[in-house]
């Protein structure tokens, strides 16, 4: 076929050359690359470790809007395993809030993959990490969804507790199926629990999701980004008592999760800071490759809420303001009448 296409005409070799460019080919070997909406460097540009801090106490989680990220532990396996280069530390510290995990249960072990891709951890590392952070940042909380991948025992609800008393701590966990205020969430691990058994924490599937993570080719990615906008859009008008949460994530035979996110992120990024005026909640965006300044934006859009609210509240007169207003209007009254006389 290619002796074909060499000797045919240049019609022939170029539409050959942009089928390959669609279908995501091209750019299996890359160079990395850190742009405000999109970074596959081995460290972020910026951190961002203790942004919970200025969230009010009794603001309920589920109106914090907060990043994320996508099969947070999937750093190796190549192009079509891969969806981060950040590890687990740089993206707390990044500011990321929420976390994909990924479990394969083999006789009570718990090993990270990202379909057959085994990403040089288990479960226990990611508690670890969490805890350490958490140990740190105590005005921070972490969601992370666990899931069972790679195996087929839908019995993964005993190793998940022996992990956490052998690599956590049982008070570390959020132990509710209600959605907790930032007072109540702060220092803790909240399993968002994707598997059988009793509770451990918020079920995963409570949460308004839009998952929608198959991407053909390229040719898709416009529908992708259709699914993101549409539940971005919900999101400031949907149930307040439930957490939202978007993936910007996807991937296919011929459009791994790198060329997708690289076409994707512009567009979300453009989309965040059209609205950065609007003070909304979005909810969990979560998302492959992100960049700081992506993070960021993310986060002010929590931070802008917290300062709208703290206006308001200051513009309520208290006891101590009306009783300095009317001392002075007193005073003001007294020295207009001497000068009267």
């Amino acid at each position: 076929m290619m002796k074909y296409i060499r000797g045919g005409p240049v019609k022939e070799q170029k539409m050959f050359i942009e089928l390959l460019v669609l279908v995501g080919v091209f750019g299996l070997s890359h160079s990395a690359i850190q742009r405000p909406d999109y970074d596959d460097t081995p460290k972020p540009e910026f951190l961002n470790p203790s942004w919970m801090a200025s969230i009010p106490d009794d603001q309920p989680l589920s109106e914090v809007t907060m990043p994320g990220t996508h099969n947070t532990m999937a750093l190796y396996g190549g192009v079509y395993a891969e969806c981060q280069t950040w590890s687990l530390a740089s993206q707390l510290r990044a500011g990321v809030r929420f976390l994909d995990v990924r479990v394969r249960h083999v006789k009570g072990n718990l090993t990270i993959h990202h379909g057959v891709s085994y990403q040089r951890a288990h479960f226990g590392h990611v508690l670890e990490g969490v805890a350490e952070f958490l140990q740190e940042f105590q005005s921070e909380t972490v969601l992370m969804r666990v899931k069972e991948e790679f195996s087929e025992t839908y019995d993964i609800y005993g190793a998940v507790v022996d992990y956490i008393h052998r690599y956590a701590h049982w008070d570390l966990l959020w132990h509710s199926r209600l959605v907790p205020t930032m007072a109540e969430a702060r220092g803790k691990l909240i399993i968002l629990q994707d598997f059988s058994g009793p509770d451990l924490g918020m079920r995963y599937g409570s949460l308004d999701i839009a998952d929608d993570w198959k991407v053909p080719t390229l040719l898709h990615v416009e529908e992708k980004w259709q699914s993101v906008y549409d539940h971005l859009e919900a999101a400031p008008t949907g149930n307040k008592g439930q957490i939202f949460l978007t993936y910007s994530s996807g991937a296919g035979v011929f459009a791994y999760p790198r060329a997708v996110a690289q076409r994707v992120n512009p567009q979300l990024y453009d989309y965040l800071r059209a609205k950065t005026h609007l003070n909304q909640r979005l909810g969990i965006v979560c998302m492959d490759f992100p960049a700081s300044p992506m993070i960021q934006m993310i986060i002010d859009f929590q931070l802008k809420e917290v300062i709208k609210r703290r206006l308001a509240f200051d513009s309520v007169p208290n006891k101590l303001s009306l009783k300095y207003t009317f001392s002075s209007l007193r005073k003001k009254m007294m020295k207009n009448k001497a000068v009267k006389i």
